[in-house]
């Protein structure tokens, strides 16, 4: 059986079933934001390949699916500074996609909580 092509309609649809999880845009590319806060966008940097997402994790979460499947994950220079890991998505299937913005879900909201509304989720994407 042939596998369903991963594309930003594909996150869209797994992201807004998480609870307050809405579609936005930046700078013309389709994001999914946590009540305001970025979670995931289109990879816009000419660093990231084509067809990648951005999703915002922790630098330890980053570490460990970076190992898990290089494949799928990676980061570029131009991201690593930034809370988030690269997935292409190509490569991802819908359960470790479904997982992996789940986590971001779960890292946004830890944020949140943190930073108290002072975190406006910037992302160089």
């Amino acid at each position: 059986m042939p596998r369903m092509k991963t594309n930003f309609d594909v996150v869209r649809e797994i992201a807004l079933a998480l609870p307050h999880v809405e579609e936005a845009t930046l700078h013309g590319a389709p994001t999914v934001k946590l009540s305001g806060r970025l979670l995931a966008c289109s990879a816009l940097h000419k660093s990231a390949e084509a067809n990648s997402l951005v999703v915002r994790v922790g630098m330890e979460q980053r570490s460990a699916l970076l190992a898990r499947d290089p494949n799928i994950y990676y980061v570029t220079d131009h991201y690593l500074n930034y809370p988030s890991v690269l997935a292409r998505l190509d490569r991802i299937d819908r359960k470790a996609l479904r997982e992996l913005l789940e986590m971001g879900w779960r890292f946004v909201t830890s944020r949140a909580k943190v930073r108290k509304g002072s975190d406006r989720g910037g992302l160089a994407t």
